[in-house]
């Protein structure tokens, strides 16, 4: 395997932790510790993205070679690696946790290929002073959904971290799934990540915290100099400027979400990337019938915090605690509140541009939240695969005149036989509604439906997808990983011999582990 070029900034301009030794601990002070990976016994290269390798100058020979599973299970220390585990808090579920930190992943450096720079990141390495009781490995299957999702969120245009490979370990891992005392082996695993940062909301706020400014202030000026050098070095200016770029990039993700049906999950400010970029996948899940109350989240069913319709509004309770948590380097709180501000109007602008167009309108006028909102009840009124109806929504005849326009739509209802006859008639007279707003716009139909395909994915990451390679790999087949990672690259491309990944969930998958909830157990 070619050599990959590191320059480790991070290290160079934050303090990192004093101490030697791998010893789990409350770390203070410092914004890294200096870990080595645990090896492993059979390192095996199960799938990989071609496209990632590239950003990181490896080509496809160099994925086949022996020393790319030992690199990225963290086996082999490639020359200008300086591994660490990165030191951060958060609050979960609305409280403040205290220390978190990298307990179960290690960043190798910062690898130069192109003129930009990669943080690359192995999850499942082994244990860190940050694991707590953790031992610091990762499963297979969440590392498979991990890898997948990372990549098809990225093709489906999603702001995302990315996934550079999946490795097995060959070394079992105990896990105790649904925390009811029944922790049995599973296959190990280990995902490499890659971001331009992983950054997250609970990097700031652990100094904050702890009153720690000296920290805190390095922090951000290595945050400024590298990811935002035009608001220039640390002053009261730059710091409101950044809580305005986080905040806009972050709406623009959290429109996104909302665009495509993805549920995080686990939107605690640990989870949430300075960069605006969809970070740990945990017990992420996708829509299938539209359900704006719907989480993934075993532990968050009981209060929902994180439920699908609710995420725009936690993006922005987390960005309040990322912006108190800066309070310490500004002279007033007045701008940083206006900062923060800034999000409400930049989602709002982001989230209707993005409904505009997977409703096929060229823009979002006067009169179209009533149009939208109309819809959401019809949605959420009987069991309507979100996916299907968007797609094939594009399919709707929006002539004057026209009966029978719900048609193209019968695919997406899960039980179309039970669907009673004043449904059919609101969804008709929405439809109406409908095809005379596209009719003011004036489209060319072909030029419409291209639009509205553009916008609405044919392919998305649905649970049980992931469930079935899962179950196929940990047999011993992970050739569904690779058929799925190569049918997402093009989640708006009709493909014909993969009809079956566009299919809605099957009954099976209502209630089975892993296709309808998940825990945080990894």
């Amino acid at each position: 395997m070619r050599p990959l070029t590191f320059d480790n900034s991070f290290l160079r301009e934050t303090p990192g932790d004093t101490l030697p030794g791998n010893v789990r601990r409350q770390i203070f002070k410092a914004c890294w510790s200096r870990v080595a990976a645990t090896p492993v016994s059979a390192p095996q290269v199960v799938a990989h993205s071609r496209e990632v390798a590239a950003l990181l100058g490896l080509s496809e020979a160099d994925v086949t070679d022996p020393d790319f599973a030992a690199v990225f299970t963290g086996n082999t220390e490639p020359a200008g690696a300086e591994p660490y585990a990165a030191c951060y808090g958060g609050h979960q579920f609305g409280g403040w946790a205290g220390q978190l930190g990298d307990g179960r992943a290690l960043s190798l450096g910062e690898v130069v290929h192109d003129d930009q720079r990669w943080e690359v990141q192995l999850k499942g390495a082994g244990p860190t002073p940050y694991s707590r009781r953790g031992d610091g490995r990762a499963v297979l299957r969440s590392s498979v959904r991990e890898f997948l999702c990372s990549e098809a969120m990225h093709h489906l245009g999603v702001p995302t971290t990315r996934a550079l490979s999946l490795v097995t370990t060959g070394d079992p891992v105990l896990r105790d799934m649904f925390y009811d005392g029944r922790a049995a082996y599973e296959p190990g695993a280990v995902v490499c990540r890659v971001a331009p940062s992983f950054l997250r909301f609970g990097s700031y706020e652990i100094h904050a915290s702890r009153r720690d400014e000296q920290t805190l202030r390095a922090l951000v000026a290595h945050t400024l100099s590298r990811h935002f050098p035009e608001l220039g070095p640390v002053s009261h200016d730059s710091v409101i400027g950044m809580v305005q770029q986080v905040a806009r990039l972050t709406a623009v993700m959290a429109a996104h979400w909302m665009r495509v049906g993805f549920v995080h999950g686990v939107m605690n400010t640990d989870n949430m990337s300075i960069l605006g970029l969809t970070i740990d996948y945990g017990p992420y899940g996708w829509l299938d019938d539209y359900d704006e109350t719907w989480t993934p989240n075993t532990t968050d069913a009981q209060h929902r915090r994180y439920r699908y319709g609710q995420q725009p509004a936690v993006c922005h309770w987390n960005l309040a605690c990322f912006a108190r948590s800066l309070v310490p380097l500004v002279d007033a709180t007045e701008p940083l509140q206006e900062a923060l501000d800034s999000y409400g109007p930049a989602f709002l602008a982001e989230h209707q541009a993005q409904t505009a167009a997977k409703l096929g309108l060229r823009a979002w006028l006067d009169g179209d939240e009533d149009l939208h909102v109309a819809l959401r009840g019809l949605l959420s009124a009987v069991e309507t695969d979100m996916t299907l109806f968007y797609r094939h929504l594009a399919d709707v005849p929006v002539a004057d005149g026209v009966a029978e326009r719900a048609l193209p739509l019968e695919v997406a209802f899960y039980k179309p036989d039970e669907i009673g006859d004043e449904h059919r008639r609101l969804l008709g007279e929405w439809l109406d509604l409908y095809a005379a707003r596209v009719r003011s716009d004036g489209w060319d139909p072909s030029e419409r439906i291209a639009a509205m395909n553009a916008a609405n994915p044919r392919y998305v990451l649905r649970n049980y997808l992931a469930q079935e390679a899962i179950d196929a790999a940990t047999a011993g087949d992970p050739s569904r990983i690779r058929t799925l990672l190569d049918v997402l690259r093009r989640p708006y491309t009709d493909q014909p011999d993969h009809e079956d990944v566009a299919a809605k969930r099957p009954d099976w998958a209502r209630t089975r582990a892993g296709c309808s909830m998940l825990s945080c157990s990894s």
